[in-house]
């Protein structure tokens, strides 16, 4: 069964640090973009970054450019999203994405909340 896996998050202070993880089973992890999308109460889902499948290339939403490090390793199926500096309007549900062509999967979401 083709799945990913959301996990870290959490509650953290304004300036602080966290991170979240997402491991993948049943597909080819390497082949395919990941990236990490947020949503906001009351938002629509927004891009944070995201990685080739040979983690070359990266990109990142203004917002967190600086402040978040997205990577991954393909011998664990797993990528992760390291943010640093953390603001209040960070706060958001995280959800990981693998996309190959025409194919998207999507983690169930973990949740940030940062304290002001």
């Amino acid at each position: 069964q083709e799945q990913l896996v959301g996990s870290g998050g959490g509650l953290v202070q304004s300036g602080g640090s966290l991170s979240v993880s997402c491991a993948a089973s049943g597909f080819t992890f390497s082949s395919y973009v990941l990236s990490w999308y947020r949503q906001a109460p009351g938002k629509e889902r927004e891009l944070v970054a995201s990685i080739t499948g040979r983690g070359d290339v990266t990109m990142y939403a203004d917002s967190v450019k600086g402040r978040f490090t997205i990577s991954r390793d393909n011998a664990k199926s797993t990528s992760y999203l390291q943010m640093n500096n953390l603001k209040h309007e960070d706060t958001a549900v995280y959800y990981c994405s693998a996309r190959f062509g025409n194919r998207n999967h999507w983690g169930q979401g973990t949740k940030v909340t940062v304290s002001s």
